[in-house]
């Protein structure tokens, strides 16, 4: 049985193109009351992008923290702030809701927009296809690239009990904002971390059991592209084509395991941020650095990319993890079958045992 999955179906990509995003959102207005809530990264709060953002009067705008991973309590809190909001209007529901930010916020963003819709916690939610209900219209507008969130059918929550995301058709964007100009700014380590997520990203498809002709094509496109930003000289972000690029990578990196899967590195970094609060692309970095009898022409590139923009990966990691901390973090990785049987194949578990999943935190 073939996949029929959702893409998004509209995208806008150019520079200077987030300031039409007020005459796309017009559209979805059906009148003058109609509230649109933009959840926004709060370190722009106090930038010049603010003032760009085209809030009318009765729209919402939230500033959202993501310096930690998401969390389901912090999306339902959200959710709870939005609905209390549309109390004092004669609509229940937003227009629509539109993330701007990194991977976390437009994560946030697709998640808000389906809670809205669908009862109860977040949390129960949290696995394949078990959202019931269409979410409201969202849009998402990267300030960061290489996670792939604007593209793909996941939003990614930390749970109560599990770092798994909301999977589902639902969860796409209805609308995309790409402009490369957003990028100006973005931390050079933060830069780096965001971009080898997409990186990591096309090396595990290409080499995975699920890999096809679809998934290959953009694979191959996206990780060309990540070559020429990380590895291309001279060596930085003095060449403004490289934000570009990436943000081209990085829905190319997207669309790539839309229609196959990541692999081991995404599994282990998954038990990483739910014990240690470690941010996606770091702990995808951290726990690559280790997987080079895995992904041994990948590792081998991944670190010289490391040493042509001066990364150093934290380290020593597990030194006050304690016993149970440890295997929590071998269930949290466990979880994600797909992600082990793409790297591995459908035998993976006589590989992969919890002794070698165990083992290789135990390096880091």
């Amino acid at each position: 049985m073939f996949r029929n999955f959702k893409m998004v179906s509209r995208v806008v990509f150019g520079r200077g193109s987030f300031n039409q995003l007020d005459e796309i959102l017009a559209v979805k207005r059906a009148n003058s009351e109609t509230v649109m809530v933009f959840l926004v990264d709060d370190v722009f709060e106090s930038s010049a992008l603010r003032e760009r953002i085209p809030v009318k009067a009765n729209d919402l705008l939230l500033w959202v923290k993501v310096d930690d991973e998401p969390k389901t309590k912090y999306v339902d809190e959200l959710c709870r702030r939005v609905q209390k909001e549309m109390e004092s209007v004669a609509d229940s529901l937003p227009g629509g809701i539109i993330g701007i930010g990194g991977g976390s916020a437009m994560d946030l963003a697709k998640a808000v927009s389906l809670m809205l819709t669908n009862p109860g916690s977040s949390a129960d939610y949290q696995g394949w296809d078990l959202i019931q209900k269409p979410a409201l219209y969202h849009a998402g507008v990267p300030t960061l690239s290489g996670t792939g969130a604007e593209v793909s059918r996941t939003t990614v929550l930390t749970g109560p009990d599990k770092k798994l995301g909301i999977n589902s058709d639902y969860t796409t964007f209805d609308q995309l904002v790409l402009d490369p100009e957003l990028l100006d700014g973005a931390p050079t380590d933060q830069y780096f971390y965001t971009g080898m997520d997409c990186y990591i990203h096309c090396v595990e498809s290409l080499t995975g059991t699920y890999l096809n002709s679809f998934s290959q094509t953009y694979g191959e496109k996206a990780i060309e592209l990540c070559r020429e930003v990380f590895l291309g000289d001279p060596p930085g972000r003095a060449d403004k084509l490289r934000d570009d690029k990436l943000m081209m990578a990085s829905y190319c990196g997207g669309m790539s395991i839309v229609y196959s899967q990541v692999g081991i590195c995404h599994a282990l970094s998954y038990g990483l941020s739910y014990i240690l609060g470690l941010h996606h692309g770091i702990g995808n970095c951290v726990a690559f650095d280790y997987l080079e009898a895995y992904y041994p022409e990948g590792v081998r590139e991944f670190r010289l990319m490391m040493s042509r923009h001066d990364i150093q990966l934290p380290r020593n990691l597990m030194a006050d993890v304690n016993e149970a901390q440890l295997e929590k973090m071998i269930d949290v990785a466990l979880v994600l079958e797909p992600l082990w049987e793409n790297a591995l194949g459908a035998n993976w578990k006589q590989i992969m045992t919890r002794a070698k999943i165990k083992e290789l935190y135990q390096r880091m």
